[in-house]
């Protein structure tokens, strides 16, 4: 027996004849060499082979002693021969030889297998991933819903609490200049009550609409309206106002409720220093982290005048302002100023477009 003109056996009389072979994957050539022991006239010799499970007929050889097979397909066979004599009296039973293909690498079982494991673990990866995707984008969804619902029930809020308790007191004024028509001096009065109360309207108005604009979602946009604010109702209140602001702001976005809730942190802690600071000047600072921003509002009032932190963190006012940031995800300090008065500081995280 040869595979590829390789011998597999020992070619010695002494030499068992082989019963099994084994062709390798790479095997491209077998032959299979066979004889008769005829004495008296061994060239009328005949013969006939066949391949068991690859061929179905027997092959009719003649006095040709080699069977010559290319490329046979992965699988066992059984290679059978017979001899006839000079007077064509053929061998009952002949002779067989076991031939075992192997197959390639990648038609092994374990090499199907694996493979058959790691495509289901693609698909199963793929799917799942897909699928991640698909609930990852319907959650976003929701939360944008979520987010869009939340938006409007704190502008209807602000709407009625602001602008209708606004409205109301316009009409009970309105009511009251009626009523107190023939009193010249009940009627000023009415009449700048009236006026205050439109200013301040106006003002709320002005309030709601800057913070539905999506295109105040900025940190400048944030920090131009902050100081507007504060120089405005400090100037009005008589106190020096000093806005001490970056060169140059990032281009970083912000979401309309850090945006909303900031502004009206910085709103209060600015009424905070007219109303109860007794100071003659205020300050508003913005410093800039790669993550987050943070508003300091000081003054050169009277400070925590001998109250310590813990009370006065446990004012109304203060309170809210801690609560607004932390809804947030940002952070509220308060301490002693600089200038002698009270440093309040607002931090707030960015989104970096």
């Amino acid at each position: 027996v040869l595979i590829d003109g390789e011998p597999q056996h020992a070619a010695t009389l002494r030499a068992p004849l082989p019963a099994r072979v084994v062709v390798p994957a790479s095997g491209e050539r077998l032959e299979i060499h066979y004889t008769s022991l005829n004495l008296t006239a061994p060239e009328r010799a005949r013969f006939k082979h066949r391949l068991e499970g690859h061929e179905a007929d027997w092959t009719e050889a003649g006095d040709v002693r080699v069977a010559r097979y290319l490329k046979l397909p992965a699988g066992e066979y059984r290679f059978h021969v017979k001899a006839a004599n000079e007077d064509g009296v053929w061998s009952t039973a002949g002779d067989t030889l076991a031939v075992v293909v192997l197959p390639p690498f990648w038609r092994t079982w374990w090499f199907v297998t694996g493979s058959a494991l790691v495509l289901l673990g693609a698909i199963v990866a793929t799917v799942r991933y897909f699928s991640v995707q698909k609930l990852q984008r319907q959650l976003a969804v929701l939360r944008q819903q979520e987010a869009l619902e939340k938006e409007r029930a704190r502008i209807a809020r602000d709407i009625h609490d602001q602008l209708g308790a606004s409205m109301t007191q316009l009409a009970l004024l309105g009511e009251m200049v009626e009523a107190d028509k023939h009193l010249p001096q009940e009627v000023e009065q009415h009449a700048r009550q009236i006026c205050q109360t439109a200013r301040d309207t106006t003002r709320s108005l002005d309030e709601i609409v800057w913070t539905v604009n999506p295109a105040n979602d900025t940190l400048e946009g944030l920090a131009n309206y902050i100081c507007k604010y504060a120089q405005d109702y400090l100037t009005v209140a008589g106190l020096r106002c000093r806005i001490e602001m970056p060169a140059a702001l990032p281009a970083a976005s912000i979401s309309p409720e850090v945006r909303h809730n900031v502004f009206l942190a910085a709103k209060e802690a600015i009424t905070n220093v007219v109303r109860h600071a007794r100071a003659t000047s205020a300050w508003v600072r913005l410093r800039i982290e790669p993550d987050r921003f943070t508003f300091e509002i000081a003054d050169d009032g009277r400070g925590l005048a001998g109250m310590d932190r813990e009370r006065m963190a446990s004012r109304n006012g203060l309170r809210n302002m801690r609560r607004r940031m932390e809804d947030v995800g940002g952070s509220f300090d308060l301490d002693t100023a600089a200038e002698g008065g009270l440093r309040i500081a607002l931090t707030a995280p960015t989104n970096h477009r």
